[in-house]
């Protein structure tokens, strides 16, 4: 019976309100002992963040000024920051007495890909999407277009090690995520074979530099086949050259 009792009163106090009144002064009371102690939250400092703006990181941490630094949920706030765009990681860390200490690593600017709604992403060298914000200060970067940015990153680097072709390069078309073509200069479409595109890339780089093929009036160089080179003229006439002959 007596323990019946205790549990009615308990629970009339619940309902009155009158231990939660108890408990937030107790909260209050708490949270001026630690302010006054100086565990308070007073500063962030922040390291890291080259592209992700000091405000979007103070407002993912949500963090208060002179918010009791035990009371900081660390873990939420470091999945936040990891939601940021350009965040890759994020290291969160009380310093104390009132310090909190935030460190962000940001993903690498890879290359630009054209979506199908031609909507331009910046992405990372595995494909992963950062951002269409703020894209005019990565023109330099390549340009993808197709299903294929994460595979892109072998092709880009080949290229890279092709100078004439490099020079001339304008876009990577990847192709029923098969294959690539290569968009030069004037629009010039160079169809490469699914598998053997290594050794294409020379043939490409032979055909530019000793042949002058892109001083010639062609607009689609076809490089699948492995004993011929098919080439389209501007005026729609089709060609074809044994490989080993002069194109």
């Amino acid at each position: 019976t007596g323990l019946l009792l205790l549990g009615v009163v308990v629970a009339a106090l619940f309902v009155g309100g009158t231990v939660g009144r108890a408990q937030d002064a107790i909260d209050a009371a708490a949270a001026a002992t630690l302010d006054d102690a100086g565990f308070s939250i007073s500063r962030v400092h922040l390291t890291g963040n080259g592209r992700t703006p000091a405000e979007s990181i103070v407002a993912a941490l949500g963090f208060k000024p002179g918010q009791p630094i035990f009371g900081a949920d660390i873990r939420t706030a470091r999945l936040r920051l990891e939601q940021l765009p350009w965040v890759a990681d994020a290291d969160v860390r009380r310093r104390y007495p009132d310090d909190v200490s935030v460190r962000i690593v940001e993903k690498l600017p890879f290359a630009l890909w054209q979506a199908d709604d031609g909507k331009l992403w910046v992405v990372e060298r595995d494909g992963g999407l950062i951002t269409t914000d703020g894209i005019e200060q990565f023109r330099g970067l390549p340009l993808l277009a197709g299903d294929g940015g994460s595979v892109a990153a072998d092709i880009v680097d080949a290229v890279a090690q092709h100078r004439a072709i490099a020079a001339r390069i304008r876009a990577y078309q990847r192709v029923s995520d098969r294959r690539w073509n290569l968009v030069l200069d004037d629009g010039v479409v160079v169809k490469l074979p699914e598998m053997a595109w290594p050794k294409e890339l020379d043939a490409l780089e032979h055909l530019i530099i000793d042949k002058g093929i892109l001083e010639r009036d062609v607009i689609e160089i076809d490089l699948r086949s492995p004993t011929q080179y098919f080439f389209v003229l501007r005026n729609g006439e089709k060609k074809n050259e044994t490989r080993g002959n002069a194109a």
